[in-house]
């Protein structure tokens, strides 16, 4: 059995060689023959089995099995005969790499963040609890009475911590006290799942652990609670303040290295800036056409366009009808009948809509609109939010030809690359269409539809600069709330919500909302010399069979480009653009 009560390591851990608190396994990665698309499923599940097991993120023990989990995934690669492999494989093999080395470096981003966070909460505090849950994944013999000794003392800790934070002695910057909140949270969510595990099943378990785990399970949430009253200025149950994590200029470039996207991020914000004023431009022609002296004037006229009470999923159905079959009329792409047949509808509940002000479609749609129970500036927000031209300009955005669509390929063309999952390629994808569709002659636009797309157009570009900025720490999450309002026109309650999704939602990483347009852009770059040589039906379904990754990777693959093992970014995309607006003279 493994003595809970000994006196806790230090905690440290680094890229160049994690220090263990077990004797690991050598395991090695699978050596028979494997197609790339095998061995992107195998590595695949591995990590699944891998975090699942280690499933305490802050643990030194996790972030070793990983890092040498990874480094061996990334020198078995290297050994590949890749000269023999046909494009698609080479291109499966690019973005394996890919995906190993920013695991990697994010792995040690995470550690170095966590070096932080634990010394500000108690080391012994931490590891001790760490090593308990970890002992109970392996099924540890277990001692009633020592296991009790230590959560006594882990309580002895906790009340420390919470003195000294309270007393101001622990002066911490709010990310680090960000972090240490989901440290807490994640703690007591396994501890309860440990508790439950030996609780009456182990009557000596039961007889000395329950008293001190109960008052353990407490302080850890008034520890918490604490750190967010006297660190972070806010209650407990406080849902509406913003707080995110930026992750810093090297962390950008990191993921930028990854996405293949060969800008640093003070470029990609200049044409952020570029695009804005064009969008601009033709705001002020439609608005003109409208007899409007200013784009806000005829802004603030489409807002308040938009459905009585209980016709909103109407409205999305008919317009998720129009856009389905334009595509199909025009022979744009190969929409599958099951497919069109089989989309489903939800309301979206109220508080979901803090984080999505607007309507969200992909496997269904699920439909924003306030509720009877709302206030009432509430309800008015969100319905001037989620108007008729802003809901016809993301129908086709979220449904058909957008993600509802890329998704149905995803999963049943090569699935395995759904593991590459980048925005760029998804998000760019249905943001293509908005750039498409809005040129198009054959898409009838009135000129409340033109201020529909172009608000989110503006809204894209938006995205870009206010992501960047705040990630590279020159923005803070107010004034990224503020970009919003003033230069796109959003009501205050919405872009609260895009920016509390941007920076608190764990999913979306630093360069998800830049996908968006950036992605977009790339693929209309593209798009000219495709359509030329192969057709546009045939260049979108080709987009939509490749499933996920970068577009410049894309590129290589329908260009029959060379694509060597040391393949890397290179492609300027933007400099390549030529008309893209469907401007009107």
């Amino acid at each position: 059995m493994r003595d809970p009560v000994l006196p806790a390591p230090d905690y440290k851990w680094s890229s160049a060689r994690a220090q263990p608190w077990t004797r690991r396994p050598n395991l090695q990665p699978c050596t028979n023959e494997e197609t790339m698309g095998e061995r992107i499923e195998r590595v695949r599940w591995d990590l699944v089995n891998i975090t699942d097991f280690h499933k305490v993120r802050c643990s030194p023990q996790r972030y070793s099995r990983l890092q040498e989990f990874l480094e061996s995934e990334l020198q078995a690669l290297d050994k590949v005969q890749f000269d023999k492999y046909d494009q698609e494989s080479k291109t499966d093999y690019i973005l394996l790499r890919n995906f190993l080395r920013l695991k990697s470096r994010q792995l040690v981003q995470d550690a170095e963040k966590d070096q932080k966070v634990v010394p500000y909460l108690g080391v012994h505090l931490v590891i001790q609890l760490v090593r308990v849950i970890e002992a109970r994944q392996r099924v540890d013999d277990m001692d009633g009475k020592r296991t009790a000794e230590m959560l006594v003392k882990v309580l002895e800790h906790i009340a420390m911590t919470k003195r000294q934070i309270v007393d101001g002695n622990e002066p911490e910057e709010a990310t680090t006290a960000l972090r240490a909140t989901k440290i807490l949270r994640e703690l007591q969510s396994h501890l309860q799942e440990w508790y439950a595990f030996y609780k009456d099943y182990d009557p000596l378990f039961t007889w000395w652990v329950s008293e001190p785990y109960l008052k353990l399970d407490k302080a850890l949430g008034d520890l918490s609670d604490t750190i967010k009253r006297a660190a972070l200025g806010i209650e407990p149950d406080d849902e509406d303040t913003i707080i995110g994590e930026p992750v810093g200029r090297t962390g950008l470039l990191d993921a930028l290295e990854s996405e293949m996207i060969p800008y640093t991020p003070e470029e990609l914000i200049e044409i952020g800036k570029k695009e804005y004023a064009w969008c601009e431009k033709e705001m002020h022609k439609a608005a003109t056409k409208l007899g409007l002296e200013s784009w806000r004037a005829a802004l603030e006229k489409v807002k308040n366009d938009y459905v009585e009470p209980g016709l909103q999923p109407i409205l999305v159905r008919d317009l998720t009808r129009e856009a389905a079959e334009y595509v199909k009329k025009h022979d744009l792409v190969t929409v599958p009948k099951v497919c069109e047949e089989t989309i489903t509808t939800f309301m979206m509940s109220p508080a979901r809509q803090k984080v999505n002000p607007f309507f969200l479609g992909g496997d269904e749609i699920i439909v924003s609109y306030p509720t009877s129970s709302m206030p009432h500036q509430d309800k008015l927000m969100s319905m001037r939010g989620n108007n008729k031209h802003f809901a016809r300009a993301t129908v086709f955005h979220e449904m058909i030809p957008g993600h509802h669509l890329q998704m149905h390929y995803m999963k049943r063309v090569r699935p395995y690359r759904q593991m590459f999952f980048t925005p760029f390629c998804i998000e760019g994808w249905a943001f293509y269409w908005e750039v498409l569709l809005y040129a198009s002659d054959s898409w009838k636009k009135t000129p409340e539809n033109r201020i529909g797309m172009l608000f989110w157009r503006m809204h894209r570009c938006a995205r870009i600069v206010f992501s960047l900025k705040y990630h590279l720490g020159e923005m803070t999450a107010q004034e990224c709330v503020d970009l919003l309002v003033d230069w796109v026109g959003h009501e205050r309650a919405t872009a609260e919500g895009e920016v509390r999704r941007s920076i608190m939602e764990a999913e979306y990483g630093p360069l998800y909302q830049a996908g968006y347009m950036l992605g977009g852009l790339q693929i209309w770059a593209l798009r000219k010399e495709g359509v030329e040589r192969m057709g546009e039906k045939k260049f979108h379904d080709l987009f939509l069979r490749a499933n996920q990754m970068p577009v410049e990777l894309f590129r290589a693959l329908i260009e029959d480009e060379k694509i060597g093992k040391d393949f890397e970014s290179s492609w300027r995309f933007y400099e390549e653009l030529e008309d893209r607006s469907g401007a009107e003279d």
